[in-house]
């Protein structure tokens, strides 16, 4: 799959090298299908083979019926609406793997690309949407509207993109837990004060200084040499660990999508009320 293949997303590079790499399905607020992930996938190995793209920029298209940057989204998250895979060729839905919920494949194929990316938030991130900053990104910037939830035990259901080993490194045990345990609306301030984001930006400022911190890492202002092998040296030892925490993540997620607490979790989300659950 190539970039102007691409349907959910968009792959824009400027003459920096710089790949804006932009949640482009704004009608359902750019929630995250599996076709998404797949495409996510072929931008990133796209990307690590073009010696001309240096750097990486993630965010969320606009949505062209609104002017209100508080009502903006980033991600609202997990997309699982058959209407996804409408209009597919065979040979794309062949290639995206069902049992693979986790995204084990998109997440080490980010993880294993030394070249650096930066995650500009512009609106909520829910669930997926900012685990997949977790994952991918080296740096975390978000709007002053931009909020953050993890709303899986709501759902009755695990998280994923490896975010069950990276968030107790950045948290610590305890916080990581209660963060997962006990799902809370967590604004930008509250993620820079965590150390799950790096900086809070006035919303129009938010791309412009997203690229203009991608530009200090790349020539010529940045060591581009350097950036990639420091990347490469605090990555590579956690290979293994964040390999098994998507495994055990797929095997729950596996799991729990057949119980009746997964059933009653996505029902009140639909109906909008709160889950009552039996714990089977």
């Amino acid at each position: 799959m190539k970039p102007q293949d691409f349907r959910d997303i968009t792959y824009a590079k400027d003459d920096a090298g710089i790949v804006t790499l932009t949640l482009n399905t704004p009608g359902r607020k750019n929630a995250l299908s599996a076709v998404t992930f797949l495409e996510l996938f072929y931008a990133v190995d796209h990307f690590q083979s073009d010696e001309s793209a240096h750097a990486m920029i993630l965010t969320g298209a606009k949505d062209p019926n609104s002017n209100d940057p508080k009502k903006e989204a980033f991600s609202s998250g997990g997309y699982f609406n058959p209407d996804a895979f409408e209009g597919l060729a065979p040979e794309v839905l062949a290639d995206i793997d069902m049992s693979d919920v986790a995204q084990k494949r998109t997440t080490m194929k980010f993880y294993e690309c030394d070249k650096p990316v930066i995650a500009a938030i512009n609106g909520l991130a829910i669930g997926g949407a900012f685990t997949l900053c977790l994952a991918v990104a080296d740096q975390i910037y978000m709007s002053e509207h931009a909020w953050i939830q993890l709303p899986f035990a709501k759902l009755g259901i695990a998280a994923e993109l490896a975010s069950t080993f990276l968030l107790p490194r950045l948290l610590g045990f305890q916080k990581a837990k209660e963060m997962l345990f006990f799902p809370e609306r967590i604004s930008a301030e509250k993620a820079v004060e965590l150390g799950i984001a790096n900086k809070v930006l006035p919303h129009d400022e938010l791309l412009n200084y997203a690229k203009e911190q991608t530009l200090q890492l790349i020539p010529p202002l940045g060591p581009a040499m350097s950036i990639r092998e420091m990347k490469r040296c605090m990555h590579q030892p956690h290979i293994d660990s964040l390999e098994k925490a998507l495994d055990m993540e797929n095997n729950a997620l596996a799991k729990l999508m057949h119980t009746e607490d997964f059933a009653e979790g996505m029902m009140a989300r639909i109906e909008r009320r709160s889950p009552v659950f039996k714990g089977r």
